[in-house]
């Protein structure tokens, strides 16, 4: 299940998804509930987007050690 979680397209996914119905939530549900829906939707948003985020750190951080050890 993590490796699922972690994939690239899963974190695309979950990151756009949420960020989608965060922003509509409080449109289309009224009160409070639409309001705490937006909050647990943007947590979750922005919890994808912070992976996402230090998965391309890792991955630049990988292509540099590459290219390092190439050139030695």
């Amino acid at each position: 299940m993590k490796a699922l979680l972690s994939s690239k397209p899963v974190l695309w996914f979950l990151f756009l998804f949420n960020l989608v119905v965060a922003v509509a939530a409080p449109f289309v549900v009224e009160g409070s509930q639409g309001v705490m829906t937006a909050v647990g939707m943007g947590v979750v948003s922005l919890g994808a987007g912070l992976s996402l985020l230090k998965g391309r750190g890792q991955a630049q951080g990988q292509g540099q050690r590459q290219r390092q050890g190439q050139r030695a």
